[in-house]
């Protein structure tokens, strides 16, 4: 049976019947049974797994994390090895994930780990959201899957699931809708299991469906890569990644404005990816 958690909805929120959390909760169990994925960080976990591969996930499609994932962790084993590790080598070993901002946050969070919490990730959730990268939505990811604890967070799987499930002919769902119906049908005792079933039931309604999430009111597209100012940015980074460079040779590399590439440039420095000595960009040491 699914105990609620002692937080209590709102009384303008939907009061689901025991009957209908059954029902629910036995479709998504009968579904991740006989359909769940199997990944690297779920077969093998640890909170350091889980935190890593919780900041990848952001933003990025998981079959691309996979490969990434594995080749991340064979460099940097655990929190002490990351944290020793220096920007230069976390942000090459990042390429090909995009975002770099995550790099150099997972980088600073390990750091704070070791330096703050004596190698143990903190468990509070509270807690989790101080760290760099960590926002509500990942420090509730990593209190359920690090450390099996319930709590309620979403994502845009999740999102689809009840979307579709209980708001079938709604458009502009809102997540103050939702999280109320997460929290009623929480299983308190597997939280783990719980929400992989809730996020793999999510992968298939998204390929089965019309994406339900785009009936959210929070749904958006995201910004166009090619031409962007984010896809200079990571071919600067890439570049560096593989060598040092003047500002006239990232010209002859990059099919981008000069101005745009100095300023690119600029800002990255400014940002604590790249350093500037005597005309020459690099990655940090």
């Amino acid at each position: 049976m699914i105990k609620k958690l002692s937080k209590v909805p709102t009384t303008n929120s939907r009061q689901l019947t025991p009957r209908t959390i059954r029902t629910f909760q036995a479709t998504i169990n009968n579904y991740y049974q006989k359909n769940g994925r199997s990944f690297l960080w779920r077969t093998h976990i640890t909170p350091y797994r889980i935190t890593v591969s919780e900041i990848m996930l952001q933003q990025t499609q998981t079959e691309r994390v996979v490969k990434k994932f594995s080749e991340f962790i064979k460099l940097f084993p655990n929190f002490v090895s990351l944290a020793r590790a220096s920007t230069r080598d976390v942000l090459i070993a990042w390429q090909g994930l995009g975002y770099n901002r995550r790099a150099l946050a997972l980088h600073r969070l390990a750091q704070i780990v070791i330096d703050e919490y004596k190698g143990r990730l903190p468990q509070n959730q509270d807690i989790l959201k101080t760290l760099p990268g960590i926002g509500s939505n990942t420090a509730g990811s990593i209190v359920a899957f690090a450390f099996n604890q319930p709590t309620v967070f979403l994502e845009t799987n999740i999102r689809s699931v009840f979307i579709h499930y209980f708001f079938p002919n709604s458009n502009k769902v809102t997540d103050e809708e939702i999280i109320p119906l997460i929290e009623q049908t929480l299983d308190i005792h597997s939280p783990r299991t719980w929400y992989y079933g809730l996020m793999d039931y999510g992968v298939y309604l998204k390929k089965t469906y019309s994406n339900p999430s785009r009936r959210s009111s929070h749904h958006s597209k995201q910004s166009r890569f090619k031409g962007s100012n984010r896809e200079l940015r990571g071919m600067i980074i890439h570049f560096l990644a593989q060598s040092s460079y003047s500002l006239l040779q990232l010209t002859k590399m990059i099919d981008h404005d000069k101005v745009q590439i100095q300023t690119a440039l600029n800002h990255l420095e400014q940002e604590g990816f790249i350093t500037h000595k005597r005309g020459i960009y690099s990655l940090p040491a």
